[in-house]
C-alpha cells in the first residue's frame, strides 16, 4: 500500500530510502523467517527457546513479559501504525474512497476471508477435530501486505499498474477485517475504566495531531517527544482493556490527518501532503528494517522435531486446514467474488489485465505471514502442539502461495515486459 517504492534519493540516506521500500519488509521478514526456523532445529535451538521466553520489563503495571510476547504485542503496533496510516489514507484519498471504483476488490477480499474460514472449519470437522482446533477458523483468513506486494514489486515490475492497485486495495480491506476479528473474536472481556482511558488519550491525539499538524511536520522532534509518550500509555490502556494492543496502534493512525488531492509520491516531508504521509515516511524504516523481522523471527521458530515432526504436522488438520484455507480457500474466494461482481453487478475488472492475471494474484493473496502467525498465536497459544503446527501450515501454505503465485504472475511480467519494449503501454487498454 505505500508509495515507498518511488521515494527519491533526495529524502534521506540511500540505506533509509532502502528500508523504505516495499520488497524489503519482505526481504527481511523472509531472512528472519528462515533464520528462526533454522536456528530452532539446530543445537541452538535450547538458546532461542530460552531467550523467546525471558521475561523483560519492569514487574509494575504488568510490563514484564517474555521477549515473543513484547514483539507480537509491542513491536507490531508499530507495523500495525502504519496499516492504519495506509488504512485512513485509502479511505479518505485513496482506492476506498471512491466506492464504486473499490466495490469489487473489497468484496473479493471479504471473499478470500469467508471461503479460507469455511474450508479450514470443513477440514477440522470433517477429520473430527475436537472442539480447541476449531479456534483456528481464522488464521488463514489474512493476507501478509509486506510480503505479497514484495512477491509482485519482484517478479512483476512491467505489469498493469491496475495489477498492483487491486492487490493493494484488496490487502486494505483484508486486513481491516483482521484487525476486526483480532478485535472483536480474541477479546475474552474487556476493562472499561482502562478502555474509556485510551479513548481520551485517543481524542487528545487527534486534537493535537489536527490543531498543530504544522507544528508537528516542521520540527521532527515534537513527534517523538510529545506524540510517542501518548502513544505508549495508549497502547498500555488499551492492553490492560483486554483488548489486543495492536488494535491501539490501528486506532492511533487513524487519528491522524489525512489531506485530499496530494502528491502521492512521498519524495520529501511536504506539509502540503499531511501529517499521515509523513508519519509514515519517517516509521517506515523502522517497521520494515526492525519491527517485521524481530516479529518474524520470535514467532516463525518452531522446533519441527525431525520427520516424526513433520509427520505429526502433516497429519494435523490444523496445518491442513490452514494450508488448504491459504493455497485454495484464497484464490476461490477471491476470484470466485470478484467474477460474481463482475458478472452480476454493474462492477467491472479493470481491463488492464486479464482474468488469468487476477488468478495468480489471488494466489500471491494466499501468504498469510505476519497476521496469521499472530493469529495463530491468539488462537492456541506460543508452544502448543496445536500453535506448533499452525505454524507449519503458515509457513508452508505461504511459501507454496509465493511459489505458484509467483511463477504465474512472472509468466504475465514477460508478456507485459514484451508489450512496454513494442511500445505499447498496457496501463491504457481501458
Amino acid at each position: 500500500m505505500s508509495t515507498d517504492t518511488q521515494t527519491s534519493s533526495g529524502s534521506g540516506g540511500s540505506f533509509t530510502n532502502f528500508l523504505r521500500r516495499d520488497t524489503t519488509g519482505g526481504l527481511f521478514l523472509l531472512i528472519a523467517m528462515v533464520l528462526a526456523l533454522v536456528i530452532a532445529n539446530s543445537p541452538w535451538g535450547e538458546v532461542y527457546f530460552g531467550l523467546r521466553d525471558t521475561e523483560v520489563g519492569p514487574s509494575v503495571a504488568g510490563l514484564q513479559h517474555t521477549v515473543g510476547h513484547w514483539a507480537s504485542d509491542g513491536l507490531l503496533a508499530i507495523f500495525f501504525f502504519l496499516t492504519g496510516l495506509e488504512l485512513k489514507t485509502e479511505f479518505v484519498d485513496g482506492e476506498l474512497h471512491n466506492i464504486r471504483k473499490a466495490i469489487l476488490p473489497v468484496v473479493a477480499a471479504c471473499g478470500g476471508v469467508l471461503v479460507p474460514a469455511l474450508i479450514f472449519l470443513g477440514v477440522n470437522l470433517a477429520a473430527g477435530s475436537e472442539r480447541t482446533a476449531l479456534h483456528g477458523w481464522a488464521i488463514p483468513t489474512a493476507t501478509d501486505i509486506a510480503f505479497a506486494v514484495s512477491v509482485l514489486a519482484v517478479v512483476g515490475s512491467s505489469l498493469p499498474v491496475a495489477m498492483r492497485t487491486f492487490l493493494l486495495t484488496l490487502a486494505v480491506v483484508d486486513d481491516l477485517i483482521a484487525i476486526a476479528i483480532i478485535a472483536f473474536v480474541y477479546t475474552e472481556s474487556v476493562n472499561f475504566p482502562f478502555l474509556g482511558g485510551a479513548a481520551v488519550l485517543l481524542a487528545l491525539y487527534w486534537f493535537l495531531t489536527h490543531k498543530f499538524m504544522g507544528w508537528f511536520m516542521a520540527r521532527h522532534w515534537t513527534a517523538w517527544v510529545i506524540l510517542l509518550p501518548i502513544g505508549v500509555v495508549t497502547w498500555w490502556l488499551v492492553y490492560e482493556s483486554g483488548i489486543h494492543a495492536t488494535i491501539a496502534g490501528v486506532l492511533l493512525g487513524f487519528m491522524v490527518p489525512v489531506l485530499k488531492q496530494k502528491p502521492r509520491i512521498i519524495r520529501q516531508e511536504d506539509p502540503r501532503m499531511g501529517l499521515a504521509p509523513a508519519l509514515e515516511h519517517r516509521f517506515r524504516p523502522l517497521s520494515n528494517g526492525f519491527v517485521i523481522p524481530v516479529f518474524a523471527f520470535f514467532s516463525a521458530g518452531v522446533a519441527v522435531g525431525g520427520w516424526d515432526g513433520v509427520t505429526s504436522a502433516a497429519t494435523d488438520p490444523v496445518a491442513l486446514g490452514i494450508v488448504a484455507g491459504l493455497l485454495l480457500g484464497k484464490p476461490i474466494g477471491i476470484f470466485g467474488a470478484a467474477w460474481l461482481m463482475d458478472r452480476f453487478t454493474s462492477a467491472e475488472k479493470d481491463r488492464d489485465y486479464t482474468w488469468f492475471d487476477m488468478f495468480g494474484m489471488t494466489i500471491v493473496a494466499g501468504i498469510g505471514f505476519t497476521v496469521s502467525l499472530l493469529v495463530g498465536e491468539l488462537s492456541f497459544g506460543e508452544g502448543s502442539p496445536h500453535g506448533d503446527h499452525a505454524k507449519v501450515g503458515i509457513l508452508c501454505g505461504s511459501l507454496l502461495a509465493a511459489l505458484i503465485g509467483g511463477t504465474l504472475v512472472a509468466t504475465r511480467n514477460k508478456k507485459y515486459k514484451a508489450m512496454r519494449t513494442a511500445g505499447h503501454d498496457p496501463d491504457t487498454l481501458d
